[in-house]
């Protein structure tokens, strides 16, 4: 019976705090882009501030968290990718690919927040660390802020279109399982069991990075 063919069961992967973190993520992505665009600047900012919380967030998740919320589980090497591409390789998180695109959507976003931070808009709005460096400085972020924008807009449209591509062509919903926890795997791995992180450890960590980084606005 070929991998396709075998019997699927319903196994848990993915953990609260993971779940929650992608799609939160998702949603002030769409609300820094938006009022990036049309303002109003202090929803800018806080958006911005919040997506800086969430990222520092799954930096320390991406070591305490579940087993398939760790960087250990899904950051491989070039060797693994190949073997995947050649199906000799089953991922029960992320994919060798897909961890790929997490670090990338990581650096990315973790480099536009830090960027947004030494900003500013040359009318009335100055970033919480634009104090800190002159004014060419600070329009020198400003300018890498808004260009950085079309490449994470670019690596939001890969990933959604890598997901839409695994329901399509492959059968393999990669979206429910970040809604339910559960993903559809073969019956060979029906015992599989994965850690689940803790939620009271994600709300400490949440409540610790958010206080890091609205902080910043008492500098």
């Amino acid at each position: 019976m070929t991998q396709n063919a075998e019997r699927k069961v319903k196994v848990r992967v993915w953990d609260l705090p993971t779940r929650l973190f992608h799609w939160l993520l998702a949603v002030l992505v769409v609300v820094s882009f938006v009022s990036g665009q049309m303002g109003p600047m202090h929803l800018h900012q806080t958006s911005g501030l919040a997506v800086l919380s969430l990222l520092l967030f799954r930096l320390v998740w991406g070591f305490v968290g579940g087993t398939h919320a760790r960087f250990a589980d899904f950051v491989k090497g070039p060797g693994t990718a190949i073997d995947y591409l050649k199906g000799r390789f089953l991922a029960i998180g992320h994919n060798p690919l897909g961890g790929l695109m997490v670090l990338a959507l990581l650096a990315a976003l973790l480099a536009q927040v830090g960027l947004g931070l030494f900003a500013n808009d040359d009318i009335s709005y100055d970033a919480p660390l634009s104090k800190f460096i002159s004014k060419d400085a600070s329009d020198a972020a400003t300018g890498w802020h808004a260009l950085l924008v079309k490449g994470i807009l670019g690596l939001v449209a890969l990933h959604v279109g890598a997901a839409f591509f695994y329901l399509v062509a492959k059968k393999d919903n990669l979206i429910q399982p970040m809604i339910t926890g559960w993903k559809a795997l073969p019956a060979s791995l029906s015992a599989h069991s994965a850690k689940m992180g803790h939620p009271l450890l994600a709300a400490v960590l949440l409540a610790l990075t958010g206080a890091l980084s609205f902080g910043l606005l008492l500098l």
